[in-house]
């Protein structure tokens, strides 16, 4: 057993979609960090671009930004064709592209229930498919192709905090990671998901950027605090390793023990 090797995740290539901002730059940064060459895709490109540029310049991967409106069919597959203009294989895919609404149930609009289950689940679905032949290219029996869905911890525990479609939304990417680990792991794909509590992020920010609001989550946090990029990089660089090839279906918690809550 060589434990130098066990996390080297050194020259595989790896797209973050919604890796401009929040806990998809966090992950983007922990993979060019650990020698990844990296493409972050969003429908803002200057948010992939500024992105791309900061964590060029650190190395020692690298990053390049793609535009796709992964809401939309066409975006999907027109992010599905870049990647295979642009590489043979993609031996990691973080499906981390989301969105939230918030309203009282009485006041809940039916059109945020399509626009959030759009993006939050159908086009997790859609380019985890239309990249299949690149994730299999990339797949061995000791190395799998690494697919990592961003859940949330709502999505396992039922508080709605007015999010109804979000939390809705994130329990179905629970489910979709255990019923695709069990369909493609003869393709050498493992499939797991990372289900957060509260990190800094765009969705977040109206917590994390108020001081009392800051307080008064990190109290409800068991480990008393708000979660770091070093806690989105210990668990991914995890389970896109060596360290992490046997590991499928998973649903990991990292929400400082939020989801243990009676």
């Amino acid at each position: 057993m060589d434990l130098s090797t066990l996390y080297d995740i050194k020259g595989k290539v790896a797209l973050v979609t919604g890796g401009g901002s929040g806990i998809g730059s966090m992950a983007t940064e922990a993979l060019v960090r650990a020698g990844c060459k990296v493409y972050i895709a969003s429908r803002r490109l200057e948010s992939c671009e500024a992105v791309a540029e900061e964590l060029n310049a650190v190395g020692p991967g690298t990053v390049t930004a793609l535009q796709a409106d992964l809401s939309t069919a066409e975006g999907t597959e027109s992010l599905a064709a870049q990647m295979a203009e642009r590489e043979p294989c993609l031996h990691i895919l973080v499906n981390n592209s989301g969105m939230t609404w918030g309203a009282p149930f009485e006041e809940f609009p039916r059109q945020k229930w399509d626009d959030v289950f759009r993006l939050n689940v159908t086009a997790v679905a859609d380019l985890t498919r239309l990249l299949l032949p690149l994730l299999q290219r990339a797949g061995t029996d000791e190395d799998p192709a690494r697919v990592v869905n961003l859940g949330s911890v709502v999505g396992t525990r039922p508080v709605s905090n007015s999010a109804y479609s979000y939390g809705a939304s994130k329990a179905a990417v629970h489910h979709l990671t255990k019923i695709l680990s069990n369909e493609l792991a003869g393709r050498h794909i493992t499939v797991n998901a990372i289900a957060p509590g509260p990190f800094p992020s765009r969705m977040m920010a109206f917590v994390t950027d108020n001081p009392e609001r800051r307080r008064q989550q990190e109290e409800r946090v068991p480990l008393g605090r708000v979660g770091t990029p070093e806690d989105i990089a210990g668990v991914l660089i995890m389970l896109t390793s060596r360290a992490g090839s046997y590991i499928t279906g998973g649903i990991i918690p990292l929400d400082g023990g939020i989801a243990a809550l009676p």
